[in-house]
C-alpha cells in the first residue's frame, strides 16, 4: 500500500494521478476535504480510500495498519505562509511530521516528506541544502519556521540517512485551484489576463531590482512529482534536498510567458506592494541543485516557458482544467 497525506491537495493529487499512470492504485489518501473545491482534484484519481487526518493519526498511534506500507509521501500540511496560529503550525507541520518519521523508521517504511524553500528566509546564507547550515537559517514566516524545525530535528538526531525531506521552491501547475490566495502567481496572472487583459505585478522597493524583476525559482508540478518518484524508486538514497530548477527567473519573465502562451501582447501593470509584506519580501530565490544531481537525478526540468505553456494551453484553457 502507498500512503499519500495531502493526497487531495495540489502536489498530492498530481502525484496520485502519476502513480495511477504507472499502474499503482492501492493508494490510501489522507486529507481533510473541508468546504472548498479540493474534492474535485480526486475525481480522476484511482485509489483505495480517503481517510481524514484524525483517523490516520489514530491508526499511527495504534500501529493498526493491516497490510504492509511500502512508502509514505507526506505532503499534508498547513501551507499558508500568512498563518498566524503558531501553535497550530507546530502541531500539524512539525510535531506530526516528526511522529510520522519515527513511525516510518520503526516500521522500516520509506518516508518522503515535504519541507519548503521558505526555511531559507531572505536567502542571506544562500540556498544550499547542505546539513551544516540548516541551524543557521532564519525563516521569514511561521510556516517556514515550522518546516525548519523538522529539518533541524532530523539533522540533529542523525536521521537524515533514514528518510527524504524535499524543500520545494515555487511550485505551480494544475490542481492548485482550491488554494485561493495561496495559488501560484501563474494561476493568478492567467485569471487577471482573462478578466482585465493585463497582469499586475508588485513595484520594487529594493534599489537592486527594477519593478517586476525580482526573481524566483519556479518549478512545474510535474517536475516536483518526478523528483518524488525518483526517491521512491531509489530506496537507498536519503537526506534533505532542494526541489527547484536551479535557475531563477523574474516575475516579468513569468508574465510574458503567460501572455505568449495565450498568443497575446504583454501588458503588465505594476502596483504598490502591501506595506505589511515589504520588510519581509523575498527578492531572489534560486535552488542549489548540486546535491540532487550528485545522487543521480538526471532528468531535465521544464523551462519556465515550457511549463507555463503546458499549464496554460493544456489545462487552464481547457473546459476540464484538472490533471
Amino acid at each position: 500500500m502507498i500512503i499519500v497525506t495531502g493526497g487531495a491537495g495540489f502536489i498530492g493529487s498530481c502525484l496520485v494521478k502519476t502513480l495511477n499512470n504507472l499502474g499503482e492504485e492501492n493508494i490510501l489518501i489522507v486529507d481533510n476535504l473541508g468546504n472548498d473545491e479540493k474534492w474535485k482534484n480526486c475525481r480522476k484519481l484511482r485509489f483505495r480510500k480517503i481517510i481524514l487526518i484524525k483517523e490516520f493519526n489514530e491508526l499511527i498511534n495504534k500501529n493498526a495498519f493491516k497490510e504492509k506500507i511500502q512508502v509514505i509521501f507526506h505532503l499534508g500540511a498547513n501551507s499558508s505562509t500568512t498563518e498566524k496560529d503558531a501553535d497550530s503550525l507546530i502541531k500539524n507541520n512539525t510535531e506530526f511530521t516528526k511522529k510520522l518519521i519515527i513511525f516510518s523508521i520503526n516500521n522500516n517504511i520509506k518516508l518522503i516528506y515535504a519541507s519548503s524553500a521558505s526555511v531559507y528566509g531572505a536567502g542571506d546564507l544562500g540556498y544550499d541544502d547542505s546539513d551544516e547550515i540548516t541551524h543557521k537559517l532564519i525563516p521569514l514566516n511561521m510556516y517556514g519556521f515550522s518546516k525548519k524545525l523538522v529539518d533541524e530535528w532530523l539533522i540533529k538526531n542523525k536521521l537524515t540517512n533514514k528518510v527524504i525531506g524535499l524543500r520545494f521552491f515555487n511550485v505551480y501547475g494544475p490542481n492548485e485551484y482550491h488554494k485561493g490566495e495561496q495559488q501560484s502567481i501563474a494561476k493568478k496572472g492567467f485569471d487577471q489576463i482573462k478578466k482585465y487583459g493585463k497582469m499586475f505585478l508588485f513595484k520594487s522597493y529594493n534599489e537592486n531590482y527594477k519593478d517586476g524583476d525580482f526573481k524566483r525559482d519556479f518549478i512545474y508540478v510535474k517536475d516536483a512529482v518526478e523528483v518524488m518518484l525518483f526517491f521512491w524508486k531509489n530506496t537507498k538514497i536519503n537526506g534533505v534536498f532542494n526541489v527547484g530548477t536551479g535557475q531563477a527567473r523574474s516575475w516579468n519573465n513569468l508574465a510574458k510567458s503567460i501572455f505568449n502562451a495565450l498568443e497575446l501582447k504583454p501588458k503588465i501593470v505594476y502596483k504598490e506592494m502591501p506595506e505589511e509584506i515589504r520588510r519581509h519580501y523575498q527578492y531572489f530565490t534560486e535552488a542549489k541543485m548540486d546535491k540532487l544531481r550528485k545522487v543521480g537525478y538526471k532528468k531535465p526540468f521544464f523551462s519556465l516557458e515550457e511549463g507555463i505553456k503546458d499549464y496554460v494551453q493544456n489545462y487552464l484553457m481547457k473546459e476540464d482544467q484538472y490533471f
